[in-house]
């Protein structure tokens, strides 16, 4: 006797894997069915390994192939179990309206400049123009507004849609919220967590940004409850670290690479920066002294697989224009300037790079000419 490969297959619609609600043809179970006389093969996939569910589908099959189709017939049946692939678990906020990338700034080690490098890259983006804001997340010690000459600003009140929200403090053309505008110079700020989480949330959520095509998140030092905070509050699109090249800092940088790699945040890491790379005497400016150690953030982003952004030398004046408030890379024709340029171009690329997966009304399209890029949104 021919077997009917199509009466099998109807057949076979009438049983179902266990815990599945759809039977075996619609769920994809039944991969293949080949007939040869009265002999039958059926392949079937199973999302399980469990031995009895195996068994069972078996047995099942041969069953319903006996009672329905031809009760001599020869059936063999082969499994093969491909289990759906799990997805990752990610910790993502809610997005803001109007602000396009928010890329985290991160350290893991203090003193390393994280904050003069998010204070110039912010100041390097307007410059090439873009509209950017800074969220001082470093909450126990803020320098934003030291670093923009805004100590003594505070944040007005605006009304937006009906609500009161916050109006960020400008200043070279950087948006800036910090916690520092709420304290005296001489107040320590001692919260927990949650009140720092709290405080936070409301220079997020209720600030009036407005467009944005950059947010700046200048995170404190370290890893700890601050990071996660930020990053359960924002769906950060990308972060960068910060590191000198010395081996105790670049220790730290990697729990810091490692931190937002672990499956439970997932928060793609544009680059490494590495600051503090070199010293150059003004006296002897073709001079390079690596006090710190040579390339040794470049060699980590290799030996982690991630981009190297760029490197920025130890220099006075870096120290000086951030004391004084006015950002270094204000100036012009210095090799501060064409540091930060190099590097801010670099983690533009990487953003885009890491936006070509976004839906269209998420992405931003950015292309970059005669040493100046634009954005235009798709």
């Amino acid at each position: 006797m021919k077997l009917d490969r199509k009466e099998i297959l109807k057949a076979l619609e009438t049983i179902s894997v266990a815990g599945e609600g759809s039977n075996m043809v619609e769920s994809g179970a039944v991969q293949n069915v080949m007939t040869f006389g009265d002999e039958v093969v059926v392949d079937l996939v199973l999302a399980t390994p469990a031995l009895h569910i195996k068994k069972r589908a078996e047995v099942d099959v041969m069953k319903v192939i006996h009672e329905k189709v031809y009760e001599k017939a020869k059936v063999k049946v082969n499994i093969k179990v491909q289990a759906p692939e799990k997805k990752k678990p990610e910790i993502k906020g809610k997005a803001i309206p109007g602000i396009k990338n928010i890329i985290a700034v991160a350290s893991g080690k203090g003193g390393v400049g994280k904050s003069t490098v998010t204070a110039n890259l912010a100041v390097t983006l307007s410059k090439m123009g873009f509209k950017v804001g800074i969220l001082d997340a470093d909450i126990y010690g803020p320098s934003a507004p030291i670093m923009f000459d805004v100590e003594a600003e505070r944040p007005l009140s605006v009304n937006v849609d009906g609500k009161s929200k916050m109006k960020p403090v400008e200043n070279y053309g950087v948006k800036i919220l910090s916690i520092g505008f709420f304290t005296k110079p001489n107040q320590a700020v001692v919260w927990r967590g949650p009140m720092a989480a709290k405080a936070l949330n409301q220079m997020i959520f209720d600030a009036a940004w407005g467009e944005l095509d950059f947010m700046l998140v200048d995170l404190p030092p370290g890893t700890g409850d601050i990071h996660l905070s930020i990053m359960q509050s924002l769906p950060i699109t990308g972060s960068v670290i910060v590191s000198t090249p010395q081996n105790v800092a670049l220790a730290d940088a990697k729990k810091g690479v490692a931190m937002f790699q672990q499956e439970s945040i997932n928060v793609p890491v544009l680059g490494i920066i590495e600051n503090m790379a070199y010293f150059t005497p003004e006296e002897l400016p073709e001079n390079k002294y690596y006090i710190f150690g040579q390339e040794g953030a470049k060699n980590l982003a290799e030996d982690l697989k991630v981009p190297f952004l760029g490197e920025i030398p130890l220099v006075q004046s870096l120290r000086e224009s951030g004391d004084i408030g006015r950002p270094a890379a204000l100036q012009t024709a210095t090799p501060l300037e064409a540091a930060f340029e190099d590097i801010t171009r670099n983690m533009v690329q990487e953003t885009v790079n890491r936006n070509k997966n976004l839906p269209p009304t998420e992405a931003i399209k950015i292309t970059t000419m005669a040493g100046c890029s634009a954005v235009n949104k798709k």
